[in-house]
């Protein structure tokens, strides 16, 4: 069977947040090349570049020294229509949770329109509640329960190697069934939201993240498509105006 569309691989990128320890990027890098991804983004690494890095890779020199470094989550995934947190914790945060099987599978199908993500946490804490935030879905690795605790470069090995069978697999992928909004138009949006609701004194200033956190929750369920976050900013650009207009006519009357 013929494989898929190289250009699906490249669209599949591997994002490492916070990373403590260079040899596990070089490592990482490694598990990647050997099967046929390329694209590594790293977020607030410790210690990058660095010769423990680049001995790990072994031959994968060139993943490392492509590799783009970002200073926040949300900045790695600006782009991305589709990311995926790797985890074994935290299933009530994002809405959908996956085998490795299904992660490849729904990557490679939403490659077809531009890049995706799978993101991996610290090698000690994982992802945060606020790294999964930004994620639209959950993959967990059936590992042993009673030792469960994969080496970050293991689990990215596993996770690359679904992605490469799944991709051998077929010579053709469904189309996508939306045009999702990518992370930045969902940040923005999430912005957007938290200020509309602190100015309607819907939401408490002093400690906005556990509702928000929910709210992302409720909109991740079903994704965002481009033409439903601008509906949704129309409605609390709405809002706000009705707001600024009460709160004026208000002043006028009190003077």
């Amino acid at each position: 069977m013929t494989p898929a569309d190289p250009k699906l691989l490249a669209n599949i990128r591997i994002v490492l947040t916070r990373t403590s320890h260079p040899g596990n990027i070089g490592a990482a890098a490694r598990a990647m090349k050997t099967m046929g991804l390329s694209q590594l983004v790293l977020v607030a690494p410790a210690v990058f570049p660095n010769s423990q890095a680049n001995a790990m890779a072994a031959s994968a020199d060139d993943v490392l020294a492509q590799a783009r470094v970002c200073t926040s989550l949300a900045e790695a995934l600006a782009d991305t229509s589709l990311a995926l947190g790797v985890s074994a914790r935290r299933r009530d945060i994002v809405a959908d949770v996956l085998t490795p099987p299904e992660a490849a599978i729904r990557l490679l199908t939403e490659a077809q329109l531009g890049p995706v993500a799978l993101v991996f946490g610290n090698e000690t804490s994982g992802l945060s509640n606020e790294e999964l935030g930004l994620c639209q879905g959950l993959v967990t690795i059936a590992a042993n329960p009673d030792y469960s605790s994969l080496n970050l470069a293991a689990a990215v090995q596993v996770l690359s190697y679904e992605i490469r069978q799944a991709w051998l697999g077929r010579a053709s992928w469904p189309q996508p069934e939306m045009d999702a909004a990518t992370g930045e138009e969902a940040e923005r949006f999430y912005d957007h939201l938290e200020a509309t609701l602190a100015e309607l004194e819907f939401l408490n200033p002093g400690s906005p993240s556990k509702l928000m956190l929910k709210l992302r929750r409720l909109f991740a369920r079903t994704r965002l498509a481009k033409e439903e976050v601008n509906i949704l900013r129309g409605i609390l650009t709405a809002a706000q105006g009705a707001k600024r207009a009460a709160l004026s006519a208000r002043n006028r009357d009190a003077e």
